[in-house]
């Protein structure tokens, strides 16, 4: 187990879950691959990947933000 999902692993799974929560996605499979980046940005990057697998790219739900 790495260092960084020691630490923040639980922090960086909820703040995903949120995410897929958020644009009611229920039934997902994740790979979540950090090495330490900012909660803020592993929201950025769940968000752009729901977005793209939606397909609502050019229609972003900005309440999420």
């Amino acid at each position: 187990m790495s260092d960084v999902k020691k630490q923040f692993g639980k922090a960086i799974v909820a703040c995903v879950k949120q995410v897929l929560s958020d644009y009611d996605v229920r039934h997902a499979t994740v790979k979540i691959v950090d090495k330490g980046a900012l909660d803020s940005v592993i929201k950025a990057r769940t968000i752009a990947a729901v977005q793209r697998a939606l397909d609502i790219v050019e229609e972003p739900k900005w309440e999420v933000l």
